[in-house]
């Protein structure tokens, strides 16, 4: 029973297995013949398609080999058009030169025409030189004959005259001249005298109204100046406050300003010495703001005197602002300004040197008008020319030369430099204005009680003592006081020792004996002053 089922289930399964083979088999036929229906279907479509594809590919490269065949075209259109321009414009070249060559040659032809005149005209102006030359010649001829008779007939006329006057002729010519001369000589020196004595008493006249119409037409005041300055104090209770405890704020005092302070028994008054007058107002200045402040110690003491020098700078500007405008002067350099307002500080023989230098240019002013000149000009020199004075950087050199050299400088006028210059003789003369400074410069100084001639020597003195201690190295500063009979020197106490001050001291003193004239002694004193400052803060 098993194997029966076995076998029908084995032939069922073969059967099974046989339909399912044929079944599988029309299915596979039938997706074959699809399959190869769509891929028949796909190759049409394609073919469809690349024979589009190809037409349009055609078509385009049809489009492009014409738009590069126009291209072509074009360009050998444009290269024909500039070759053509090009032939065109050589042809018009070729045109203008043959047109200008025409004309050229034309010209040329003119030209030779012309010549061809001018040669013709040439040879009849030749022909009528030549003409006139034989006729020049003939008459040369004929007038060097008649010179000769002219001549025969005064040999013979000269030989009647020596036969009748019994000379010869060279000397009939020589006592002729002689006595010629001796007229002339005589005539000569009668005129020449009397020409002289008119000029000169004439000259004399006209000089001494010039000098006197100047004089009574300027009118200045005139004081003294002198070396020492009184400070008023309203109480003798100050006195103590400006000495200091042990002398310390006097001596600070003395020594910032390089003047002499000196407090004695006079009643509500101080004293300052000094020679240089500057010095003497910025101690002055500094005492009244002192005491006015009532604050009077060392620091505050230097404190108040720079101050006191840079104001008085600015006070100095002023002043020659001042009288640059008082007496009408425009367009001078500001350091020629400055140097005009330090002359208010400045004495030369006692005399003020501004108020002299304005006088003189006044002076100057009215002379220059009296003969007919510039006065402006004669105004500035008058008032420039003792500016090398005040200038103190260059003191070897002669204050005119100076002053010269610094009017040059600062542009002013050369008349202007020549009359500074020259107004004590040191250089040539060149112009009418200088002799004019010179004669007004001696007119302000040499008026009755307008200056004393011990002065300048004196400055010049104390001066030179100064220079000689500067001149040593580590020397600070330096001060002659009491009229010159001390000399403060101010040494740097890094570089200076003890022993070293005492050499310099030593040193200065020998030469002063050596090199310079002085009354009485002169005391050298040397101070070196170590300084500690520190701030709390």
């Amino acid at each position: 029973m098993n194997e029966i089922s076995f076998i029908s289930t084995l032939l069922i399964a073969l059967l099974a297995l046989a339909v399912g083979i044929w079944i599988g088999r029309n299915m596979l036929h039938k997706v074959l013949g699809s399959l190869y229906q769509q891929a028949q279907e796909k190759a049409a479509l394609l073919e469809q398609e690349a024979l589009k594809k190809g037409e349009t590919f055609l078509k385009e490269k049809e489009l492009e080999a014409k738009d590069h065949f126009l291209k072509l075209k074009s360009e050998h259109q444009k290269e024909m058009d500039k070759k053509r321009s090009l032939l065109q414009a050589q042809e018009e070249k070729v045109k203008k030169l043959e047109h200008g060559f025409q004309q050229n040659s034309n010209r040329l032809k003119q030209k030779e025409t012309q010549l061809q005149k001018d040669l013709e005209q040439v040879g009849r102006e030749k022909e009528r030189v030549e003409q006139l030359k034989e006729d020049w010649l003939r008459k040369n001829e004929s007038l060097i004959e008649e010179q000769r008779s002219f001549e025969q007939l005064k040999k013979e006329q000269l030989s009647l005259l020596e036969r009748l006057a019994k000379l010869s002729q060279e000397e009939a010519k020589k006592q002729l001249l002689e006595s010629v001369q001796q007229e002339a000589r005589t005539e000569a020196s009668a005129k020449m005298h009397q020409i002289l004595s008119e000029a000169q008493l004439a000259a004399t006249k006209e000089a001494k109204r010039i000098v006197l119409t100047t004089i009574q037409r300027t009118a200045t005041e005139h004081t003294i100046e002198n070396c020492i300055s009184i400070f008023h104090l309203e109480s003798d209770d100050v006195k103590g406050k400006i000495i200091g405890r042990e002398g310390r704020n006097i001596r600070t005092l003395e020594a910032a300003t390089g003047v002499e302070i000196i407090v004695d028994d006079t009643p509500e008054a101080i004293t300052i010495s000094g020679f240089d007058p500057v010095r003497r107002e910025v101690a002055r200045l500094s005492l009244q703001r002192l005491v006015a402040d009532g604050r009077i110690h060392p620091a505050r003491i230097e404190e108040v005197v720079a101050k006191t020098s840079e104001q008085l700078e600015e006070q100095i500007l002023e002043l020659g602002e001042r009288a640059v405008i008082e007496l009408g002067i425009h367009g001078l350099h500001i350091e020629l300004i400055k140097l005009v307002g330090r002359m208010r500080f400045r004495s030369s023989y006692a005399q003020n040197l501004l108020q002299h230098s304005k006088e003189v240019a006044r002076l100057c002013a009215t002379m220059a008008a009296e003969m007919g000149l510039n006065a402006k000009l004669a105004k500035r020199a008058g008032l420039l020319h003792d500016i090398g004075k005040v200038y103190t950087d260059d003191p070897e050199k002669q204050h005119a030369l100076l002053g010269m050299e610094l009017a040059k400088r600062y542009g002013e006028h050369p008349e202007v430099c020549n009359a500074i210059g020259a107004h004590h003789g040191e250089i040539e003369m060149t112009s009418l204005i200088s002799p004019i400074v010179q004669a007004c410069d001696a007119i302000s100084g040499s008026r009755p009680g307008a200056r004393r001639e011990t002065t300048d020597s004196y400055l010049k003195r104390l001066h030179d003592l100064e220079k000689l201690a500067t001149s040593y190295q580590g020397v600070n500063k330096c001060y002659a006081m009491q009229a010159g009979r001390e000399l403060r020197v101010l040494v740097d106490a890094e570089n200076v020792s003890d022993e070293r001050a005492q050499a310099i001291s030593y040193d200065i003193s020998n030469r002063i004996e050596k090199e310079m004239q002085y009354p009485g002694q002169i005391k050298v004193t040397v101070i070196r002053e170590k300084r500690a400052v520190s701030f709390a803060k």
